[in-house]
C-alpha cells in the first residue's frame, strides 16, 4: 500500500520537526491504554461504573483498532494518507476530549473505545505510509528508530505518568494531555507530505465486512459472556466463520486476479506468518497480564493509581531497557533463539506470580517476576517486528505492516477481553460455592450472594464491599468479607492462566522458527521472500 518513490512529491532528507510530532502521536498512541490501565478504580469510583463494564471498554477500543485496521489501510490509500492521518488524529483527540468530560460508561464505550479505536485503525497504517514516503535512505531509518523509541518510552513510563497524575491531580487532567499533544501535532500538519497511492483503487467490500465480523465476532463473545449476556456461542461462532470466510475470499479472488483487501500471499512466507503470529501471542500474553495485575493492585491491595504504577513499572522498565540492550548487542545471534527467550522468561515470570499473588501483602512481591516476564518481552519487542517484516520489499511493507498490527491488536484485545471474563466467570462460581459451603450465612443470604454474582459478577475491594454491607449483622459481614478475600486471588490466578498458556504457545511456535533459515532484508536484493 505504499506508494513508489517517484509519486507525487519527493522525499525530503530529513526534518526533525516532522519526525518529532510523528514520535508525538506514537507516544499518544501507546500511553493511552497505559493511562487507563492504572486509573481503572478512580474512573470506576468517579463515574459511578463497575471493573468489568470498564475492563470491557478497554477491550473494545483494542477490539475496534484491529477490527478496522486493515480497512483503514485501505481507506487512506482512497482518500489520502495524510488527511487518513489527520482523521485518525481527531478520531483519537474526541476520545481524549471525553473521557476528560466522562460522566458514565456509555460516554467512555462510545467516544474513547470507539471513535478513539476507528482513530488509531486510520492513524497507524497512515503513519506508516507518510515516514516511508517523507523520508528517504538514512533519515527514514533515523524517523522510524525515532517513533519506535517513542512507543518503547510511552510503554515503560506510561504506568508511571498515569499514576502520579491520577493520584496528584487527576485522571481527566492525564487525558486533556493527550488532547493539547494531539492539537501540538496537528499544529504542524503542514510540514506532511501526501504520499499518493497507484495502485487499484477497487474496493473489496466483502472481505472488509468479513474481517470485521471475525475479529470482532470473537472478542465481542467473550464480552458478552463476560457481562452475563446471552448468545455467547453464536457470537464466537459467527466470528470465527467469518475469519475462515475471509481467508477462503481472499484466495478466491487471488486466482481470479481481482483486488482484495490484502494479500493472502503475505502468509507464504513463513517467516511472515510465524512472525505475526507470535506479535498476536506476545500480544495476548501482554494483554491478558496488564487487565489482570491492574485488578489485582487496585482491588485486592487497594493501591492507588500511582501504587499501582510503581508496581506495574518494574515490567515495563525492564521490557523497555532489554528491548534497547538486545537490539544493539544481539550480534550474530539467531533471533529465533531471542525469541524462544524471550517466550521462556514472559512465561517463567507469570507463573512465578501465581504463589505470590495469594500472599502478598504489597507490591514488592512482584517485583522479581514482573523483572523476569520484562526481559522476555524485551527480547520479543526487539526482534518481533524485524523478524516479520524485514523479509517483505519495500512496495509491500505497508500492507505487511498493516496485517502485523492487525495481528496484535487482535491479539491484545482477545488477552483483555478473555482473561478478564476468565476471572470474574471462576470469580462467580467461587465465590458461590463458598457461600453455599458456609456454616456462617443462613440460606437465603446463601441464594441471595449466588443470584447476584450469576447476574453481575464484580471484582470489588474489601472496603467497597463493606459499604455496601452496611446494615448486615456484624457475622454476616465478616463471613462474606472472609468469602471474598479467599476467592478474588484465586480468580485472579486462573484469569493469568491466559497470558501464561500464550507464552507457552509461542515458546512451541519458536520451535519452528528455529527450524527455519533466519529471514534476510529484502533491501538485499536476493532475500526477498515477496516482492
Amino acid at each position: 500500500m505504499s506508494a513508489p518513490k517517484d509519486a507525487g512529491n519527493p522525499p525530503v532528507l530529513f526534518n526533525q520537526k516532522l519526525a518529532l510530532l510523528l514520535a508525538m502521536a506514537m507516544f499518544v498512541l501507546v500511553v493511552d491504554t497505559s493511562i487507563m490501565n492504572v486509573s481503572i478504580s478512580a474512573v470506576v469510583r468517579d463515574i459511578n461504573s463497575t471493573v468489568s463494564d470498564l475492563q470491557a471498554a478497554i477491550a473494545l477500543e483494542a477490539l475496534v483498532s484491529a477490527a478496522f485496521i486493515l480497512i483503514g489501510g485501505k481507506v487512506g490509500d482512497l482518500i489520502g494518507r495524510k488527511r487518513a492521518y489527520v482523521l485518525g488524529l481527531c478520531g483519537y483527540a474526541v476520545g481524549a476530549v471525553a473521557m476528560t468530560l466522562a460522566q458514565s460508561i456509555a460516554a467512555i464505550i462510545i467516544f474513547w473505545a470507539l471513535i478513539g479505536g476507528l482513530g488509531a485503525s486510520l492513524l497507524l497504517p497512515a503513519m506508516q505510509s507518510l515516514i516511508h514516503g517523507n523520508f528517504d535512505g538514512e533519515a527514514r531509518k533515523r524517523v522510524y528508530a525515532l517513533v519506535g523509541a517513542s512507543a518503547a518510552i510511552a510503554a515503560a513510563v506510561g504506568p508511571l505518568l498515569g499514576g502520579f497524575i491520577t493520584t496528584f491531580l487527576s485522571w481527566r487532567v492525564a487525558f486533556l494531555m493527550e488532547a493539547v499533544i494531539i492539537a501540538v501535532v496537528l499544529s504542524g500538519i503542514r510540514l506532511v507530505k501526501d504520499v499518493p497511492y497507484t495502485g487499484p483503487r477497487e474496493i473489496d467490500v466483502v472481505g472488509s465486512l468479513l474481517s470485521v465480523v471475525g475479529m470482532g465476532g470473537v472478542v465481542l463473545g467473550i464480552l458478552v459472556w463476560q457481562e452475563g449476556g446471552e448468545a455467547v456461542g453464536a457470537l464466537i461462532i459467527i466470528g470465527a466463520g467469518g475469519l475462515a470466510g475471509l481467508f477462503y475470499w481472499l484466495t478466491r479472488r487471488e486466482r481470479l486476479h481481482k483486488p482484495t483487501l490484502l494479500d493472502p500471499g503475505l502468509f507464504r512466507s513463513p517467516a511472515f506468518r510465524l512472525g505475526a503470529t507470535q506479535q498476536m501471542l506476545q500480544q495476548i500474553a501482554l494483554g491478558g497480564t496488564m487487565i489482570v495485575l491492574p485488578i489485582y493492585l487496585q482491588m485486592v491491595l487497594e493501591y492507588n493509581a500511582m501504587q499501582a504504577g510503581l508496581s506495574i513499572a518494574p515490567l515495563s522498565l525492564t521490557m523497555f531497557g532489554i528491548a534497547l540492550l538486545a537490539g544493539k548487542k544481539a550480534g550474530t545471534r539467531r533471533p529465533a533463539g531471542i525469541i524462544r527467550w524471550g517466550f521462556i522468561l514472559l512465561m517463567a515470570g507469570l507463573i512465578t506470580i501465581l504463589p505470590v499473588v495469594p500472599r502478598a501483602d504489597s507490591g514488592w512481591w512482584l517485583l522479581i517476576p514482573l523483572v523476569i516476564a520484562g526481559c522476555g518481552l524485551g527480547l520479543l519487542v526487539s526482534q518481533l517486528n524485524n523478524y516479520t517484516l524485514s523479509p517483505i520489499s519495500d512496495e509491500r511493507v505497508s500492507e505487511a505492516a498493516g496485517v502485523n498490527s492487525a495481528a496484535g491488536s487482535f491479539g491484545l484485545s482477545f488477552g483483555l477481553a478473555f482473561a478478564g471474563a476468565i476471572m470474574l466467570a471462576s470469580l462467580s462460581v467461587i465465590f458461590t460455592s463458598m457461600a453455599t459451603s458456609s456454616t456462617v450465612l443462613p440460606p437465603a443470604e446463601q441464594q441471595q450472594v449466588a443470584q447476584v454474582l450469576e447476574e453481575d459478577a464484580q471484582v470489588l475491594s474489601n472496603t467497597q464491599l463493606a459499604e455496601l454491607l452496611a446494615g448486615q449483622p456484624p457475622e454476616i459481614q465478616a463471613e462474606i468479607i472472609r468469602i471474598n478475600t479467599e476467592a478474588r486471588p484465586i480468580s485472579l490466578q486462573i484469569g493469568l492462566l491466559i497470558p501464561i498458556l500464550a507464552s507457552a504457545a509461542g515458546l512451541l511456535v519458536s520451535f519452528r522458527m528455529m527450524r527455519l533459515p533466519d529471514p534476510k532484508p529484502s533491501g538485499t536484493g536476493e532475500g526477498a521472500i515477496l516482492d
